[in-house]
This record gives C-alpha cells, structure tokens and sequence, in this order.
C-alpha cells in the first residue's frame, strides 16, 4: 500500500474510534435527554423581560386564558427576519378574534437597543420580550430558531412551528383551531 493511502487509511480508522469512542460515552446522556415540548404537554412556565427602560416582567401567566403564540427568535436569525412580517399580518387579522402573539428575543444583554430598532424597522405590535441569558431556550427545549409554540387557552401545547409561512391554508387552519379553543 502507498504510503499516502496507508496514512488515509488510518485517519478513517482514528477518525471510526474517536466517532464509537465519543458515542459510547454519550450515550447515556442521549437516552436521559428530555423530550423536545409537544402538544398535549403543559406549556413550560417562563418569565422574560420587556424593552422598556425600566425592563417589566411577563411571564405565561399574563397571558393564561388567551389563545398564544410564543415565538423564540433573535434578531441575528435570517429566517426570523423572513417570519416576522407574517407573524405581524397574522396578528393584524387575529387580534379581534383574542390571538396573542408574544416574541422572546434570546438575543444578548445590551442587544435591547438593536431589538428596539428591529420592532420598529418591522412595524411589530404585538408583544416583543426578551429571555434573560436565553432561558426560554432550555425552558421549552427548543431546536433552533424561530420556533413558535402554540399554546391554547389552558395552557398547553397545541403545536410547534418552525420558520412557519403564517399565510397557508394549513397555518391558518391551525390558529382558527386554537382561537377556537379547540385542538387542530
């Protein structure tokens, strides 16, 4: 075997060990991992701050016995910039039907003047937070950014949303269900 190929050989093989190696050391970690949040669960209790100079505390209990949107998104994130705009027309023709929308930013501390200026540059009005330490990350398991949880009226998940077109027939299905009160 030429020397290059017998060098290349061995990587793999090193690279096929370190790879098993790291997985039977993971491995128990992986099996115990909680569950990403689904429907029929509780929705996680969380608690994020508003963007006023003085920030004020929200948390899901002021909004319990309303159909919800959390949103978790950061202004860094392209397709949160890409679901902000559907987010807010949703919110414009839901509103009246009592929809609350609620986006938590787990952008970093001192980002509330960057945020501030994303609201403003997007014309938002529905309720824009931001998670301390991005603590609603590990409160509601979530993947990757933006993802929207759906909560009903009693506090539980009536469905997940990633990166969502707010405008389908299917997305919209599913938030006359929850406005409803009903699951999709």
């Amino acid at each position: 075997m030429s020397s290059i190929l017998h060098r290349r050989w061995m990587a793999g093989v090193i690279t096929f060990v370190a790879i098993g190696g790291a997985a039977l050391v993971l491995w128990p970690a992986m099996r115990h991992a909680p569950a990403p949040v689904a429907a029929g669960q509780s929705a996680p209790h969380f608690v994020a701050l508003t963007l006023d100079a003085v920030p004020a505390r929200r948390s899901l209990d002021d909004y319990a016995g309303q159909p919800l949107l959390l949103n978790v998104w950061a202004t860094w994130c392209d397709p949160c910039r890409e679901e902000m705009p559907g987010l807010q027309r949703l919110y414009q023709d839901y509103r009246p039907r009592g929809l609350r929308i609620v986006a938590v930013s787990i952008d970093d501390p001192g980002n509330e003047p960057l945020i501030r200026e994303f609201v403003r540059e997007h014309g938002l009005t529905f309720d824009i937070l931001r998670s301390p330490g991005s603590e609603i990350m590990t409160q509601y398991l979530v993947r990757g950014v933006p993802e929207t949880f759906l909560i009903s009226p009693k506090g539980e998940i009536v469905g997940t949303r990633f990166a969502a077109d707010w405008s389908t027939a299917e997305s919209r299905a599913l938030v006359d269900s929850l406005v409803r009160g009903g699951r999709p």
